[in-house]
């Protein structure tokens, strides 16, 4: 029976494209649409019969390239790790040098278009919210987290030097991570949604606190 409070989970959607796609296409529009099934059902309620119907395919397709739910949920799991350890390279990459630019490239890629869509933010929090889930966290994305927890301390410290700031950039880094985090829920969760460009001035609202003469709400302050 279909999920009456989304009609779309139970029907057949024309994901399927071509009938014939590469092996990697097809595991892709298959994760594609667990990303889509976990925002709307959670992580403990994920059925591969429900991601065969949103990705309109067979349930034998499926199965053909994850052999159980606990394979494609770790696939999809490390799928989306990639997907944003690659965009925020991307995007300090492209960046000025400086610290403040780089911290401002950091807390921007966390609400850019791709990354902060409803789904995929709705996908974080069900990985992150389940206990069961948290071993399979850590084993996949513990690594890129502390590489990023680093570089955000780095560049905390870097500008407590310039800028002549009191505080602890560990404890800096830590508040800006933390309130990032909490704003992807809040959009998740909260009864009156807001959008990513919302979100994102709230995050800048804090890095102001520490970095007055750095960053305002809309961004760096040249």
């Amino acid at each position: 029976m279909a999920d009456q409070s989304n009609p779309t989970l139970g029907q057949s959607r024309s994901l399927a494209g071509p009938r014939k796609l590469s092996r990697e296409a097809r595991r892709i529009q298959l994760i594609e649409a667990t990303v889509e099934v976990l925002a709307v059902r959670g992580f403990a309620r994920v059925t591969l019969t429900e991601v065969a119907q949103r990705a309109g395919l067979s349930h034998g397709l499926v199965n053909f390239h994850f052999q159980s739910k606990d394979l494609l949920l770790t696939e999809t799991l490390a799928y989306l790790s990639d997907e944003y350890r690659m965009h925020l390279t991307q995007a300090l990459s492209q960046a000025g040098p400086s610290a403040a630019e780089q911290l401002f490239a950091m807390i921007s890629a966390d609400f850019s278009a791709h990354i902060a869509t409803p789904p995929r933010l709705a996908a974080w929090v069900s990985f992150w919210g389940e206990a069961q889930s948290r071993p399979l966290y850590q084993a996949r994305c513990g690594a890129n987290d502390a590489g990023f927890i680093a570089q955000k301390e780095e560049m905390c410290a870097a500008l407590i030097a310039q800028g002549g700031y009191d505080g602890d950039a560990v404890r800096i880094a830590r508040v800006l991570r933390v309130t990032s985090e909490g704003v992807w829920m809040d959009m998740v969760t909260s009864a009156n949604s807001y959008s990513p460009e919302e979100g994102l001035r709230t995050v800048l609202c804090a890095a102001a606190a520490f970095f007055p003469r750095h960053f305002n709400e809309s961004g760096l302050i040249a």
